[in-house]
């Protein structure tokens, strides 16, 4: 369904390279805001580590955030040392084709890590992309995503019920 990620777990962290190597990941984007850091910007612990092992293992990775907040973006870009996309406006295609063009590889080869169905899950799936969606690091949102959080959650339960 085009609603369901291709593979969900808890946290970034949780993200394996086993998982990754399976599904001939060579890639990953990256979203930022409760997928990295919580609302107060708080950095997801451990995942400086985890960057570093992706690299070790030549994952490719980048930020790929719809945030418009260049000054937040940049900062987790340049703890993290990686490139980044700011104000991508998933899940329309601009900023998954521009992320793409700057990693070099094909779509098949790329995975998308975000907390939210209808920006980094639909996203990955219009783009044809590897779409991993873990939850969110806090309960605190913006407005306009917490609105949505309600239908997310009925969503996941549906795919969790059928993954059964």
């Amino acid at each position: 369904m085009f609603f369901y990620p291709d593979y969900y777990c808890n946290k970034v962290t949780d993200i394996t390279i086993d998982v990754l190597e399976k599904n001939k990941i060579k890639g990953i984007l990256l979203d930022v805001d409760n997928t990295l850091i919580d609302f107060d910007r708080n950095l997801l612990e451990g995942a400086k580590e985890w960057v570093a092992q992706m690299k070790e293992n030549n994952i490719q990775c980048m930020i790929l955030s719809n945030s418009n907040k260049v000054d937040k973006v940049t900062a987790v870009a340049e703890i993290l040392k990686l490139p980044y996309i700011y104000f991508a406006t998933k899940p329309f295609k601009r900023g998954f084709k521009k992320a793409k063009a700057q990693l070099g590889l094909e779509n098949e080869n790329i995975a998308v890590v975000g907390d939210q169905i209808f920006t980094d899950v639909i996203g990955a799936n219009r783009n044809k992309m590897f779409s991993i969606l873990v939850n969110p690091i806090a309960k605190k949102d913006i407005w306009v995503t917490k609105l949505k959080r309600p239908i997310e959650e009925l969503i996941i339960k549906s795919y969790v019920n059928k993954q059964k």
